[in-house]
């Protein structure tokens, strides 16, 4: 990976300049021109390493949102991933290897626009839908680090600001900013001045798109502004979601501790659908290949003496749909 790129993905994943023209603001930093800059990205993001340039938003404060899961059999898989990415709400889609073997986040507009979409998918897919919404995150903003000397390492950091704002403040936030949400949600156009750009088709001014960025940022209904990498392609080629059945008394405590280890890249709480799943506490670890994340989790289990605790390994296989959520316009 050239230095530049390396540079670019590492120190603008998050605090993307609010500025007039943010290109020229990185191209500062990193000792060359704006139109290098704006040149990499779209080569980026045409061969896949890059999603976007724009927002991630915190989950469920921006609509309503689940991780869900169907047991498929195997010579069905790829006619019923087909039909799942066919509902413009289904933002990934996933194999991975257990009896629950197709996995897909939902993300609609509001609950029970969420709860419609998951019973018309299970309708038109002919398999029972499990639904496991996050109840707690504790370490949900993933960040990819390109070492300059391509000996490449995960590196997860915190979100940056402390979230002061009330539940209720947020939403009357977002309820405001719905028609902002619809236009940026798939990234910020990559032109000189992209706030300008998204002001024109809002018919507001450049900086009240910036001031309103700045608000949802600050209220945390936006989680990081900057780009937002696919691991796959940068490398990380193996991925594994690890999940635990922990004494419920005990997953916040877990939860904290299994978030801050190095190879964790996610780790939240949903709910047990017994009787066939158990678990209650799940993180993602990604590596270069398999042997790599299963040594990971080995550390993990050792380490924090894990040992008697039930866990299961979904390795991810296919790999039907990767892309930011869609929370407007997807009816």
């Amino acid at each position: 990976m050239k230095p530049l790129t390396a540079k670019l993905l590492n120190d603008f994943q998050r605090n993307f300049p609010l500025h007039s023209t943010p290109f020229a603001q990185i191209a500062r930093r990193l000792d060359t021109s704006p139109e290098v800059v704006l040149e990499e990205l779209r080569a980026l993001k045409e061969k896949g390493a890059v999603s976007r340039v724009g927002p991630v938003f915190r989950p469920n404060t921006v609509g309503a949102s689940t991780l869900a899961a169907m047991s498929v059999p195997a010579d069905r898989l790829q006619a019923v991933a087909a039909v799942v990415n066919q509902f413009p709400q289904v933002n990934h889609n996933y194999e991975r290897e257990h009896a629950y073997n197709l996995w897909f986040v939902v993300t609609a507009e509001n609950q029970d626009m969420l709860e419609r979409t998951l019973n018309e998918i299970q309708l038109e897919a002919g398999y029972r839908v499990l639904s496991l919404p996050l109840v707690r995150d504790y370490h949900i903003d993933l960040g990819f680090r390109m070492n300059l000397n391509q000996q490449d390492e995960i590196v997860t950091t915190g979100s940056g600001a402390a979230d002061t704002t009330s539940t209720a403040g947020r939403e009357s936030l977002f309820g405001s900013m719905e028609d902002l949400i619809e236009v940026i949600q798939s990234g910020l156009p990559l032109v000189a001045r992209p706030y300008q750009e998204v002001a024109d088709r809002m018919g507001w001014s450049e900086q009240t798109v910036i001031d309103r960025l700045r608000e949802m940022i600050d209220a945390g209904i936006i989680k990081r502004l900057g780009v937002v990498v696919r691991h796959h392609e940068l490398g990380y080629r193996s991925n594994a979601m690890v999940v635990w059945d922990v004494a419920d008394d005990q997953v916040d405590a877990l939860g904290k501790r299994l978030g801050q280890q190095d190879c964790v890249t996610l780790c939240y709480q949903r709910p047990r659908r017994l009787p066939d799943w158990p678990y209650n506490l799940f993180c993602m670890v990604h590596g270069r290949d398999r042997g790599e994340v299963l040594a990971c989790i080995d550390d993990m289990v050792e380490g924090l003496g894990l040992e008697e605790v039930a866990h299961t390994v979904l390795f991810s296989g296919q790999r039907f749909r990767q892309r930011g959520a869609l929370y407007r316009g997807c009816h």
